[in-house]
């Protein structure tokens, strides 16, 4: 038992190269697969310095069709925009386009909802 308390002592010592190393040899030697056991690993790697997920704060308005209301939603669209009748046309004809572009969640809530009630479809992105 005192051999198998030395060996789990030198395997703690090692580093994560030297793990990798070592599964390796032992799929080589035994014809055994350790992916299980490497995926476990590589987090740990990564360590306390990994970034986290931060919430998404900017967000793309994009009108992906007109729902059968052209009309209603172009209008809506030059309201949103600022944009000519012509422009705001072309626009809405070429969905799915972006309407607008990184505006904070409430914004793009407030412009979806305006281009749903005029009959669009909306993606926030």
């Amino acid at each position: 038992m005192a051999d198998i308390t030395k060996l789990v002592d030198q395997l703690s010592d090692l580093t994560v190269l030297e793990a990798a190393d070592l599964a390796k040899a032992l799929e080589e030697k035994w014809g055994v697969s350790a992916a299980a056991a490497v995926a476990v690993a590589g987090p740990a790697a990564a360590g306390p310095a990994a970034p986290a997920a931060e919430e998404k704060t900017e967000f793309d308005v994009i009108l992906t069709g007109d729902g059968g209301k052209k009309i209603n939603v172009i209008k809506e669209v030059r309201v949103i925009t600022g944009l000519g009748l012509g422009e705001a046309k072309a626009l809405v004809e070429g969905a799915p386009k972006a309407v607008k572009e990184g505006v904070n969640k409430d914004e793009a809530e407030k412009i979806k909802k305006q281009i749903e009630d005029a009959g669009g479809t909306v993606e926030l992105k």
